[in-house]
C-alpha cells in the first residue's frame, strides 16, 4: 500500500514538474548544470551569509559581451520589476531558492531508504492486547520506554493496548510537497513518515482520559523496539522527540549516520489516525472536557488536549490541502520557501539557538497562512477575507503574507480557513478557550492553540520591520540581504530588554491541576501561565512580551518523558510612549464591577492601592517608585520581576541592562556629594544654566554692547544630551581627582554691520573687545560670576570668553562673524585666479600664511557652520527617538574605554554612527506629520542597551572603505558649496556622508586612519561575541568596556591622584576618590574659596596631545579621555629596522648594534645604520611628564 502511495507521489510530482516546465519563465537563472555538481556541504547553510548572493553572470566564452536585449526580453524585464520589486531582486530570489532546498539528485537514495523502511514497518509482528503497565515490561527489557503522557495509566486501568501492522504509511509533510527548507546553522531537513494505526486498535471512548495517547505511545514504542534491532542494517540512530516538550506529541526520530546520505536529514515516524477511526471526533470541540475524574462534576474544557488529539488526523488532510494550493497558485511553493527562510532567520522555527516559543514544528501553519491568501476564509459573522489573485509572483505572495501578519490582531480576530463543508465545531468555542485562533482547512484544528499571544505580537513587529525595509528607498543597505540573508537571532538587538529566568525554584500555586493535565506537563502549563500573566501585567507598555528558549531536545529510547530546560528568557519590545509611566490605573473605586477590582488586586497583590488623583478620582492603582531616570527606564523589567515573584515564586529573574547604567554615571561617593547640595545637575541642569546665561546676557543694558545680539547657538554634546558622562557643575568640596570643570561651548551671533573691520587680526581684536565689555557687565550684574578671555593658539586663534556661573557651570563663548570666511578664502585663493602661468614657469610656493588660513578655515567651518547644524539635527533625534541619547552615550563610553575617543574618533562621528542605526530617509517628515504613529512604528528602538548592541553589530561588519550615508537631515536638505569646501585631506578613512556633507569627511578628516579603523572593527567583533553570551549564563558586561593592553609596545602609567577626571574612569578605585587620601597626612586643607579654578583643565589630555604631536612619526598613542590613567603606544615598525643615518631624520635614533648589521653586506654604508632609540624616547616621556607620569613600562612582544 505504501509503495503504491510513493509511486503515485512520484507521478504527481513529475506531472507538476512538467506543467512548470511548460510555463514561460521571466528569466532563466539556471539552477542546473554546474550548480548541481557542487557537493552538498557547499550548499547554503541556513542563510548565514554576511554578504549578499552574487548573481552576476560571467561573460560568455571568448570574452565577448552579450547581445543587446530584444524587445521581448526588455518586456520580460519590466514585468519582473513589477512582480518582484526590481529585476535584480528577482535574480536574487532565483539565486537563493535552489540553495535552500534539497537537490533532486539526492532524493533518490533517500526514497530507496524510505521504501526499505516501509517494508520493515509493515512486517513488524503484532502483539496481543495487554494491560498498559504490563505491556511496558517486555519493551523495557529491550531498552525501550513507553512515553505515556499525563494522566498516566494505573494498575486499575481496565482497557488494553496492542500492536498491529500499519494500515497505511504516508510520506507526509514538506518533503512530499517539495517545500522543504533547510533550517539555519547546519540544521537538518525533515522527512515525516505518517504511520496510520489500524482502526481495530481503538474504541469510541478512547478520546477520554488519555487512552488514545497511551495506545499511541505503546504503538510508537513497539515501532521503536522493532527498528532498534535493525539500526545497524539501516545505519541510523533512534531517539524520541516531543514537539515543544509535549509528551502527547512524541515521535520517533531516525538520524542517518555520517556518510549514509549526502543530505543532512532526519526521518520522523509519526503514528496517526485514519479518517475512519471509531473515535468520537464530535466530542473533541474546544469546549469539551476530555479528561474526567470521579466526583468532578465541573467539567472544565480541555482545548489543548483536544487539539493534540486532533493533530493525529492532520498529516494526510494537510498534505492534500498543500497539493491543492500548489495547483491553484503556481508561485505557492516559491512563496512558501521565501516565507520559511524569512521566519528561520528570525527564530520562528526549530534550532539550536534561542527560538521564539510556540513555533517549533509549525510548518503546517506557514503553508496554511499562504493557503489563506489563496482560498480566503470562512464567514464567521463578519465580511470574509477575499482570496488574492492566483497569478501573483512569489515575492507578491510573500509580501502579502507579511502584510497580513503586520496588520492582523491575533488577540481580537479569528481566522477560519475556507472549507467546502462549513464549520465542524462552533466558531465561538474557539474564541472562548483559545488566546489565538487560526483553524485549518479541515475546520477542526487550531494551528495556533499552543502559540502564546506574546510570540504572535513579536511576529507582528518583525513583519512590520521587514515591510518597512522592503518599502524603503534608502541605498544604505541591501533590502534582499536584510530580509533573507542576515541572521536575526541575536536577542540583544531584537529586544529592548531581556530577563533571564530560572524555573528550578518556581512554585505552581498559581497553576491548577487541570491546567497541568491540559498542557500535558507542569513545565508547559507554567510557561503558558507566565506568558499570559506578563502580557496582562505589562499591558500597553510593550508591543510584545516573548518567551525564548532552545528547541526541545532528542532523548534516548530508554527515557519515557522529555527533560525540560529550566532556563528561558523573556524578551520585551517597548512601546516608548507608555513603557516608562510610573502609575498604572485600575478600576474606579465607585465602579460597581467588583470582578474588575478583584482581578486588579489579584494581579498586583500588595502593590494595588486606592489613590486619589488631581482630578478628584479615586482609583485602584499601582505606583512604581523610582529615584533616577535610569531606574525609570527599567520600570518594565521591574514589573516582570515583581509578577514572577508574587505569582510564581521566581526571585532570581536577572537582567544585564541595569549594569550599563553605572558606566555613564558618576561613582557613588561623588554622586552623594552632589545629592547633598540638592543642586540641579545633569542635562537638565546644563540646559537650565544655558538658558539663565542667555537671559543674563540679553538683559544687559543696550549701551553696554555696540551691536545687538541676534542669536545664541548651542553646539555642545552636553546640551544635546549625548555626552558620555552627564554634565555637572563645579563643586568645591570635590577631591582633586574629581575636580574637572567641563566647558560647554556656545556661539553668539551679532547683527550685521559695516563697522566690522576687513582684516582677520582686527576682527579678533574687536571680538576680544566685545568679550571684555560683556565680561565686565556680567560680573557686575551677577555676583559670583567670573569671566575671562582666552586664545587657545595653534590652529585655533579665535578668541573665547570663558564664563563660570555662581552655580559652577562653565561655558566657552565664541563670536560668529561671517566675514571671516571671505577673508580666509581670499588668503587661500590669493592671486591664483588672476595669475597667468607662462610656459616653463614653476607653480608659486605656498607660504605659512596660506597653510594657517587653510587650517583656520577648517576650524571655522566645523565650529560655525557644521557644528550648529549638527547640533540641531542631533537634538531633534533625541526628541524623536527616546533611546538615541542613551545609545550614543554608551557607544562613546565604549570608544573611550578602548582608548579611541577624541584622540582618533570625534564625538560627532560617533553620533553619526548612532544616527545611522536610528534614522531613515524621511524620518523627520514622518515625525512632524504624526508623532504618535512615529513613536509606535516597528523600527523604534526602546532602550539604550538595544541601541548599543545594534551599533556594535553594525561596526563589526561595516565595510568602512565603502563609506556610509546617514539620513541625519530631511531628504529635501542640501549642502551649499561653501560649507563643504575647506575640509583638509587628512588621514581619516571613514566617510560618514549626510545631506549636508556629501564628502563625509567633516568629522572624520583627522581620523580614524586605516590602522585605527581595523582596530575598531576587531574590538567590535570581540564585543559582539561577548554580547552573544547573554544567551548563556554570562551576564557581566564589564569585559566589554575593559581594554586589552597586551598589544602595545609600552604603557605610560599616570598618577591617578592628580588626574581631575579620574572619577570618570571605568575601573576607578573608590578609595582614591576620598578627600582623606593624601600622600602626607600633616598637610593642611586649602580653603575652598582659595582653590584656583581651571576651566576645562585636563593635564592628561594636554600631555597626550603633546606626545601625539611630538612623536607623530615615532609611535601611535592611545588613551581613554574619560578618566584614563594609562597611555598605550605602538612603535612605528619601520623605525625598528636598521636604516642609513640621515640628519634631521624625524626620530630619535641610535647606532645599530653589530649583531643587527650581520648580513647587511660589507660596504662602508653598513657602518652608518641606525635604529629607533626606544630607551631615549621612553626617558624623554618620563622627563616631560614629571609629576604626572608614575611609570613607563615597556612590554615584550
Amino acid at each position: 500500500m505504501a509503495a503504491a502511495t510513493l509511486k503515485r507521489k512520484r507521478e504527481v510530482e513529475q506531472s507538476v514538474s512538467k506543467e512548470r516546465d511548460q510555463t514561460p519563465e521571466i528569466s532563466d537563472t539556471g539552477s542546473q548544470g554546474e550548480d548541481d555538481e557542487k557537493p552538498e556541504d557547499e550548499e547554503w547553510n541556513g542563510v548565514n551569509a554576511s554578504e549578499p548572493l552574487d548573481v552576476d553572470e560571467e561573460l560568455p566564452r571568448g570574452g565577448k559581451h552579450a547581445k543587446v536585449p530584444t524587445g521581448v526580453e526588455v518586456r520580460e524585464m519590466k514585468e519582473a520589476a513589477g512582480l518582484f520589486r526590481s529585476s535584480s531582486f528577482k535574480l536574487q530570489i532565483d539565486a537563493i531558492l535552489p540553495n535552500v532546498r534539497p537537490k533532486d539528485k539526492h532524493r533518490l537514495p533517500l526514497e530507496t531508504f524510505l521504501l526499505s523502511l516501509h517494508t520493515l514497518l509493515m512486517n513488524i509482528p503484532s502483539t496481543s492486547p495487554a494491560q498498559p503497565l504490563d505491556a511496558t515490561r517486555p519493551l523495557l527489557k529491550k531498552g525501550v520506554s513507553v512515553p505515556y503522557a499525563t494522566p498516566l495509566p494505573t494498575e486499575d486501568s481496565n482497557w488494553k493496548v496492542a500492536f498491529e501492522a500499519p494500515s497505511n504509511i504516508i510520506l507526509a509533510g514538506s518533503w512530499n510537497t517539495k517545500t522543504s527548507v533547510k533550517p539555519p546553522l547546519g540544521g537538518q531537513y525533515g522527512i515525516d513518515v505518517a504511520v496510520v494505526m489500524p482502526d481495530s486498535l481503538f474504541q469510541e471512548k478512547d478520546y477520554l482520559n488519555g487512552r488514545f495517547f497511551h495506545k499511541r505511545a505503546f504503538y510508537l514504542a513497539t515501532l521503536s523496539a522493532a527498528l532498534s534491532s535493525k539500526i545497524d542494517d539501516l545505519k541510523v540512530d533512534l531517539a524520541y522527540h516531543s514537539q515543544m516538550d509535549n509528551p502527547r506529541l512524541t515521535k520517533l526520530v531516525l538520524t542517518p549516520r555520517p556518510g549514509s546520505f549526502k543530505l543532512n536529514v532526519e526521518i520522523s515516524i509519526i503514528p496517526v489516525l485514519s479518517t475512519t477511526s471509531p473515535l468520537l471526533l464530535q466530542r473533541l470541540a474546544p469546549s469539551e472536557c476530555s479528561v474526567r475524574s470521579a466526583g468532578d462534576d465541573a467539567r472544565k474544557p480541555t482545548p489543548m488536549y483536544n487539539t493534540a488529539l486532533l493533530t493525529a488526523l492532520s498529516p494526510p488532510s494537510h498534505l492534500l490541502s498543500v497539493h491543492k494550493w500548489q495547483q491553484e497558485a503556481a508561485a505557492f511553493t516559491d512563496a512558501l520557501t521565501l516565507l520559511r527562510v524569512w521566519a528561520n532567520q528570525r527564530g520562528f522555527c526549530e534550532g539550536s539557538r534561542m527560538q521564539v516559543r510556540g513555533f517549533e514544528g509549525k510548518g503546517p501553519w506557514w503553508s496554511t497562512l499562504l493557503g489563506l491568501l489563496v482560498t480566503g476564509e470562512e464567514t464567521v459573522g463578519k465580511p470574509k477575507r477575499k482570496p488574492l489573485g492566483r497569478g501573483l509572483s512569489s515575492y507578491q505572495f510573500f509580501k502579502a503574507a507579511l502584510d497580513f501578519l503586520a496588520t492582523f490582531d491575533f488577540g481580537k480576530e479569528r481566522i477560519f480557513l475556507k472549507t467546502g463543508t462549513g464549520h465542524n465545531y462552533p466558531p465561538s468555542e474557539y474564541a472562548e478557550t483559545h488566546d489565538a485562533v487560526f483553524v485549518d482547512a479541515s475546520s477542526r484544528i487550531n494551528l495556533l492553540a499552543d502559540v502564546p499571544l506574546g510570540s504572535l505580537d513579536f511576529l507582528k513587529c518583525e513583519a512590520k520591520k521587514t515591510l518597512s525595509v522592503l518599502e524603503s528607498a534608502s541605498s544604505s543597505f541591501d533590502p534582499f540581504a536584510e530580509t533573507f540573508l542576515h541572521d536575526k537571532h541575536a536577542l540583544c538587538t531584537r529586544f529592548d530588554a531581556i530577563v533571564r529566568v530560572d524555573l528550578s525554584t518556581a512554585a505552581l500555586h498559581d497553576i491548577d491541576k487541570h491546567s497541568i493535565i491540559d498542557h500535558a506537563s507542569p513545565h508547559n502549563a507554567l510557561l503558558a501561565s507566565i506568558s499570559r500573566r506578563l502580557r496582562q501585567g505589562l499591558g500597553d507598555r510593550t508591543k510584545a512580551v516573548t518567551l525564548l528558549h532552545p528547541t526541545s531536545s532528542r532523548r534516548p529510547l530508554s527515557q519515557a518523558l522529555p527533560s525540560n530546560s529550566h532556563i528561558f528568557y523573556i524578551g520585551l519590545v517597548y512601546d516608548t510612549e507608555t513603557a516608562f509611566r510610573q502609575v498604572d490605573h485600575g478600576p474606579d473605586a465607585k465602579d460597581p464591577e467588583s470582578a474588575a477590582k478583584e482581578a486588579f488586586q489579584e494581579l498586583w497583590g500588595d502593590k494595588a492601592e486606592l489613590r486619589m488623583f488631581k482630578d478628584g478620582k479615586i482609583q485602584q492603582s499601582v505606583v512604581w517608585d523610582v529615584k533616577t531616570a535610569d531606574e525609570k527606564s527599567h520600570i518594565p523589567i521591574q514589573i516582570v520581576k515583581y509578577l514572577l515573584d508574587i505569582h510564581f515564586g521566581i526571585t532570581d529573574g536577572r537582567s544585564w541592562h541595569s549594569s550599563f547604567d553605572t558606566l555613564i554615571r558618576m561613582p557613588e561617593p561623588i554622586s552623594k556629594m552632589y545629592a547633598e547640595t540638592k543642586q540641579l545637575v545633569g542635562f537638565k541642569g546644563a540646559t537650565t544654566a544655558f538658558d539663565n546665561l542667555v537671559k543674563a546676557i540679553k538683559a544687559l543694558p543696550e549701551d553696554e554692547l555696540p551691536l545687538s545680539i541676534l542669536n545664541f547657538v548651542p553646539c555642545s554634546s552636553a546640551l544635546r544630551y549625548t555626552s558620555a558622562m552627564a554634565p555637572v557643575p563645579r563643586l568645591a568640596a570635590l577631591p582633586a581627582n574629581a575636580s574637572y570643570v567641563q566647558t560647554i561651548p556656545l556661539i553668539v551671533q551679532f547683527e550685521k554691520s559695516a563697522k566690522w573691520p576687513d582684516d582677520l587680526k582686527a576682527i579678533r581684536v574687536v571680538k576680544m573687545a566685545f568679550f571684555e565689555r560683556i565680561a565686565s557687565s556680567l560680573m557686575n550684574a551677577i555676583p559670583g560670576l567670573t569671566a575671562a578671555i582666552a586664545i587657545r593658539g595653534e590652529d585655533d586663534n579665535d578668541p573665547t570668553m570663558e564664563v563660570l556661573t555662581p552655580e559652577g557651570w562653565a561655558f566657552a563663548i565664541h563670536i560668529w562673524h561671517d566675514r571671516e570666511l571671505t577673508l580666509l578664502n581670499r588668503i587661500i585663493v590669493g592671486d591664483e585666479a588672476q595669475h597667468i602661468k607662462r610656459p616653463g614657469e614653476k607653480k608659486p610656493t605656498k607660504g605659512a600664511e596660506y597653510h594657517d588660513a587653510v587650517a583656520e578655515k577648517e576650524v571655522y567651518l566645523r565650529r560655525f557652520i557644521h557644528g550648529p547644524r549638527h547640533h540641531r539635527a542631533v537634538t531633534k533625534l533625541h526628541h524623536a527617538f527616546p533611546a538615541f541619547s542613551g545609545t550614543t552615550r554608551l557607544v562613546k563610553r565604549w570608544f573611550a574605554a578602548h582608548w579611541l575617543l577624541d584622540g582618533h574618533v570625534s564625538e560627532e562621528a560617533i553620533e553619526l554612527l548612532c544616527a545611522h542605526v536610528f534614522a531613515y530617509p524621511q524620518w523627520e517628515s514622518d515625525h512632524d506629520a504624526n508623532p504618535e504613529a512615529f513613536a509606535a512604528s516597528a523600527s523604534q528602538v526602546g532602550s539604550k542597551e538595544r541601541g548599543f548592541a545594534m551599533v556594535i553589530e553594525f561596526l563589526q561588519s561595516w565595510k568602512w572603505d565603502e563609506g556610509l550615508l546617514v539620513a541625519l537631515y530631511d531628504a529635501g536638505s542640501a549642502a551649499d558649496g561653501e560649507s563643504t569646501e575647506g575640509v583638509g585631506s587628512g588621514q581619516g578613512v571613514w566617510a560618514l556622508k549626510t545631506e549636508m556633507d556629501p564628502t563625509g569627511r567633516v568629522w572624520t578628516n583627522k581620523g580614524p586612519d586605516s590602522i585605527v579603523a581595523r582596530r575598531i572593527q576587531a574590538l567590535a567583533r570581540a564585543t559582539w561575541g561577548h554580547l552573544g553570551t547573554v544567551e548563556t549564563e554570562s551576564e557581566s558586561i564589564l569585559p566589554i568596556f575593559t581594554h586589552p593592553n597586551g598589544d602595545y609596545h609600552f604603557l605610560v602609567e599616570l598618577n591617578p591622584s592628580v588626574l581631575p577626571r579620574y572619577h570618570q574612569n571605568v575601573h576607578a578605585d573608590l578609595a582614591l576618590l576620598s578627600q582623606r587620601h593624601k600622600k602626607f597626612s600633616n598637610l593642611q586643607n586649602t580653603p575652598a574659596d582659595e582653590v584656583e579654578v581651571r576651566i576645562g583643565f585636563d593635564p592628561a589630555r594636554l600631555f597626550f596631545k603633546d606626545l601625539q604631536r611630538i612623536y607623530a612619526n615615532t609611535f601611535r598613542i592611545f588613551w581613554d579621555p574619560l578618566g584614563g590613567d594609562t597611555f598605550g603606544a605602538v612603535w612605528d615598525p619601520t623605525l625598528r629596522e636598521p636604516r642609513s643615518f640621515k640628519v634631521l631624520g624625524g626620530f630619535s635614533s641610535a647606532p645599530c648594534p653589530v649583531e643587527a648589521q650581520k648580513g647587511k653586506g660589507k660596504d662602508s654604508k653598513s657602518k652608518d645604520l641606525v635604529v629607533l632609540n626606544e630607551a631615549a624616547v621612553l626617558s624623554e616621556i618620563r622627563r616631560l611628564g614629571q609629576g604626572l607620569v608614575k611609570d613607563v613600562v615597556p612590554q615584550k612582544k
